[in-house]
């Protein structure tokens, strides 16, 4: 899902980064395809979740991805979880 083909302004593919910065700085109406490309990571993550709702790691992409859903997030505990092991993992030192 983080490479696609969906081409809005002219520069490429979307990607969950592109996407994000497209919606963030959009003033009135998103883009139709930058919404539902959005709307689909985010059922493609919730759905990573529900299937390992107590292991699961987010990336840095989708972690972004739901901050930028949270206040529609609120009240499920499976992505609660899911964030408090992003940051727990996040501070973790680098072991490389």
């Amino acid at each position: 899902m983080n490479g696609g083909s969906t081409d809005v302004d002219g520069v490429g593919a979307l990607n969950y980064q592109r996407a994000l910065r497209i919606a963030r700085n959009s003033e009135g109406d998103l883009n139709p395809d930058v919404g539902e490309y959005l709307e689909r990571a985010l059922n493609d993550i919730r759905g990573r979740l529900q299937q390992n709702p107590d292991s699961y790691i987010l990336t840095k992409d989708e972690f972004a991805i739901l901050n930028f859903y949270v206040y529609q997030l609120e009240r499920h505990p499976e992505v609660e979880a899911a964030i408090s092991r992003y940051w727990q993992q996040a501070q973790e030192p680098d072991r490389s």
